[in-house]
């Protein structure tokens, strides 16, 4: 199958090894694996800002780009999300509508569409999940918390096949760690706070590492344990989904 692999703009400009470790992945699982090189960002900043009208740019870009592919991959919940509920291109609503219903979030991609079991990968660590906001209430990548149903996590579930991994999770499951887009910005105060009592929770797991699907809110919460000087790091799944036995 052919996959275009969509990156985000933070990842590419800050993560780069998350990006990496999802083409490797995605190469390792049998997928043939394609980077359209003219991709950009997919316009949700604009968006969440209240200037929608300013992404047509984007939007003619991505569908540009990703036309075509029998699969798009993107290691971004909230990115994913945005593609599938906001693009927009008036001059290519067919494609358009491909696009929306073959964009993939890692995590669904590689259970829902690879329907994987088993991988080969060890990451012998205490780690701490974090559940990021537009991954589990926008995609359903997890069940919420305050639903009388039954419980379930995708990232959770790709996390128990690697090798030596000790998965805690925090006991508010799905709390928000306060990074919000532009509300980090905006309402610093309110921000910081709660991506402070989301980490306090993870501490009391003793976790070496706190793991998301979404490298913005990781991004939020790396600055505060490092400012904090707290020693623990961040670290997206599809690195250690991607790691080495």
């Amino acid at each position: 199958m052919k996959v275009g692999l969509f990156i985000p703009c933070y990842i590419d400009q800050f993560y780069p090894q998350v990006a990496i470790a999802t083409y490797q992945l995605l190469k390792k699982l049998g997928c043939e694996v394609f980077y359209p090189s003219n991709q950009t960002c997919c316009g949700q900043p604009m968006a969440n800002s209240g200037f929608s009208n300013l992404t047509k740019g984007c939007d003619i870009n991505f569908v540009k780009n990703f036309k075509g592919f029998d699969y798009i991959v993107a290691p971004s919940g909230s990115c994913v999300l945005h593609i599938k509920e906001h693009l927009k291109d008036g001059d290519n609503p067919i494609e358009l509508e491909k696009i929306r219903h073959r964009m993939y979030e890692l995590s669904e991609f590689l259970l829902d569409v690879l329907k994987i079991k088993h991988l080969k990968a060890s990451f012998p660590h205490k780690v701490g999940m974090h559940v990021s906001c537009h991954g589990q209430r926008g995609l359903h990548l997890s069940s919420m918390s305050e639903l009388v149903a039954p419980a379930y996590s995708k990232t959770e579930q790709l996390l128990n096949m690697v090798e030596g991994l000790q998965l805690l999770i925090p006991e508010r499951t799905d709390e928000c760690c306060g990074f919000g887009g532009t509300f980090c910005v905006f309402e610093e105060a309110v921000s910081v706070k709660m991506g402070k009592d989301r980490i306090n929770e993870h501490l009391l797991n003793h976790v070496e590492y706190i793991c998301g699907g979404d490298t913005s809110c990781l991004m939020h919460m790396e600055g505060i344990l490092k400012r904090q000087e707290l020693g623990v790091k961040t670290i997206h799944f599809a690195e250690i989904l991607n790691s080495e036995l």
